[in-house]
């Protein structure tokens, strides 16, 4: 492809977007997934991925064409553009090291959350896209659930006046901690690249910041710590692998066998390349289990090191206040909100499908008038806003408006801008100011 032809004018769908996915894992294919139910509006024409299998695997399902497979970024750039964009599902730290050359390249970019690992590589990944006048989305598909939408425009119609405060909440269940952020990839800062707050509640430090509009967060405190997941707090007698050493795990809630065999939980993460087709037999998982798998490993006794916990709280330019709560190994999963105006006030969870708007209601038996909203979307991970993220991306690049929900690299940066000066502040036991962020502060940021 000319790097001079573009296609972004036609907005009528009459030619596919074409992309290149950039990290073939579970994330990346799940958006990738959108060019298969709506092949009119997307194509998937590339693949860039170190691991040979997983390259030949995304090869067969999207039928690529050898030479648009390539092990990594340098391959892909050091020839002319074949795609308009990318979806860059690398890891957190590659993030910024592999869209900047991408950019540079004449991509535009979908790009997994975390933006970045600092605020530091953060501006800098924004300023090299102003720069050169390409775009990025950030993939914060909460923004784009329905619930979260819904409760958005809400808010921007004034149903509850001005945020006095916002509070959400995130609990991450038991069998999702010991999978992503005790025994995988995300439980390390060193190897995953970022803190748990970051890997999995920069999703909600956005909502709170958006739902605040044009208002900067100006000052963050936060409390947390690894409080469960750790070696003293193993149960008497608890091995160091489930299915090798452990004579307690048939009653153990955090069995590998039950989590991992039985239940066949997190098996596009715990299986290498699920996503992609590949299936393991018992026999097959077991053995995985019982030796080199890291999923295998005692919860109390991993090499994991982030947090299981921790609270943040923010003030705002204008003295309103937001507060999220993040605990890991609940029962149940869910994501709650509630928020407080001048006028009324909004309270749901995700995960019900469903809000209620409550309005004081001081006639003569009454205290307060409350409306149910039904969104129509329940127990999805992300309150269906994945694939719905996808589809406005296309938008994006055609130059279509922005939504409500838009996830452009600028109206990101105050929730990661939250997140990183929360990390700072649990660290350093102190409250942490927060520069504004005005176009014309940034180059000196």
């Amino acid at each position: 492809m000319n790097n001079q032809t573009s296609i972004y004018a036609d907005c009528n769908g009459e030619k596919p977007v074409t992309v290149i996915i950039v990290g073939a894992g579970h994330r990346s294919l799940i958006y990738s997934s959108y060019a298969e139910k709506h092949p009119e509006q997307m194509k998937i024409v590339g693949v860039v991925d170190p691991d040979g299998e997983r390259r030949a695997l995304t090869k067969e399902r999207f039928d690529l064409q050898e030479e648009n497979c390539f092990s990594d970024i340098e391959e892909l750039i050091c020839q002319p553009k074949i795609a308009d964009a990318v979806i860059n599902g690398t890891m957190d730290h590659l993030h910024v090291a592999t869209s900047i050359p991408l950019l540079r390249a004449g991509y535009d970019i979908m790009l997994e959350k975390p933006i970045g690992i600092s605020r530091d590589e953060v501006f800098e990944l924004y300023e090299e896209a102003e720069r050169l006048g390409r775009k990025i989305m950030i993939c914060h598909v909460l923004r784009y659930a329905p619930f979260y939408e819904s409760i958005r425009k809400a808010v921007a119609d004034g149903v509850i006046g001005d945020i006095i405060s916002l509070t959400t909440a995130e609990n991450v269940t038991y069998h999702h901690m010991a999978m992503a952020y005790v025994r995988g990839k995300w439980g390390r800062k060193d190897t995953g690249g970022s803190s748990m707050l970051m890997a999995k509640s920069c999703h909600d430090l956005d909502v709170i910041a958006w739902m605040k509009g044009d208002v900067p967060p100006v000052k963050v405190s936060s409390f947390g710590n690894l409080l469960h997941f750790r070696p003293e707090k193993a149960p008497d007698g608890a091995g160091t692998r489930c299915l090798v050493d452990c004579p307690i795990e048939q009653s153990c809630s955090y069995s590998a066998r039950k989590h991992y065999i039985e239940q066949r939980l997190w098996e596009g993460y715990v299986t290498y390349n699920t996503h992609l087709g590949v299936k393991l037999s018992d026999e097959e998982m077991a053995e995985s289990l019982k030796t080199d798998s890291p999923y295998g490993r005692c919860v109390w006794k991993s090499d994991n090191d982030v947090v299981d916990h921790q609270t943040v709280i923010v003030e705002f330019e204008d003295g309103s206040t937001g507060t999220h709560v993040m605990t890991g190994g609940t029962s149940k999963r869910g994501r709650s909100i509630h928020i407080i105006g001048t006028k009324g006030e909004i309270q749901g969870e995700m995960e019900q499908g469903s809000y209620f708007i409550r309005h004081p209601d001081a006639r003569k038996g009454h205290l307060y008038s409350e409306q149910q909203i039904d969104v129509g979307v329940k127990k999805d991970m992300h309150g269906g806003g994945d694939l719905l993220l996808v589809a406005d991306f296309i938008k994006f690049l055609k130059g279509v408006s922005p939504s409500i929900s838009s996830t452009s690299l600028e109206k990101s940066l105050h929730g990661h801008l939250i997140g990183f000066a929360a990390d700072e502040s649990r660290l350093e036991q102190k409250v942490v100011e927060i520069r504004q962020l005005h176009k014309r502060e940034l180059n000196n940021v």
